[in-house]
């Protein structure tokens, strides 16, 4: 990931382009809109849970929210970041390089937290992925005030794994639609996202 993020810092530099956003902008816009649908207060505070370029964290403070810290375990993930935000103007976006399997202390009480394809990333991290999604659960428990929201989209995962994965100590509130595709009479969806509440 370092080596992505060192290339698309350079392509930033060179030429101002944020680099890729993980399952398109309307996955972003997706989000958005349910945190807008369900009134989530604007000064909620809100992770992005391996933020990669910050772009999301971007569009969240143009929606109104004040509250946001992204962390990524890659430092050049979150030097692309910093520079988004300077471009952009937003001086109330929080970074910190931060590995999300292993949190600091002072990562906590979070009412909102977001994950676009971070939780993909490490299931498919081929040293004891089982026990890395195991840690990945529970620092989510440590981070997430009860009551607060999770929200995940993934490429990986089915409605039904994600439920399994994530059956201790959340429950399901609801599924954001995502775009169908259908193959040999069959209808499914390329990408999940779900909106999980934490006990």
């Amino acid at each position: 990931w370092d080596a992505t993020y060192e290339r698309e810092l350079q392509t930033f530099q060179d030429i101002g382009d944020t680099g890729e956003i993980w399952f398109g902008e309307e996955s972003m816009v997706r989000i958005i809109r349910w945190l807008e649908k369900h009134k989530v207060p604007l000064d909620s505070s809100v992770l992005d849970i391996g933020t990669g370029n910050g772009v999301l964290l971007v569009e969240l403070a143009k929606s109104g929210y004040m509250n946001l810290t992204g962390i990524d375990y890659s430092p050049s993930a979150i030097q692309l970041s910093e520079k988004v935000k300077e471009k952009e103007g937003m001086s109330n976006i929080k970074l910190k390089v931060e590995d999300f399997l292993a949190p600091s202390a002072e990562l906590s009480g979070f009412d909102i937290c977001i994950d676009k394809g971070t939780f993909d990333a490490v299931s498919l991290d081929p040293s004891d992925a089982v026990g890395k999604r195991e840690l990945y659960v529970g620092s989510l428990c440590r981070v997430l005030k009860p009551e607060g929201f999770f929200l995940i989209t993934s490429c990986n995962w089915t409605k039904e794994e994600l439920l399994n994965e994530f059956r201790e100590g959340f429950e399901i509130l609801e599924e954001l639609p995502t775009p169908k595709f259908c193959f040999g009479g069959r209808t499914g969806n390329s990408v999940t996202a779900l909106v999980f509440q934490r006990k």
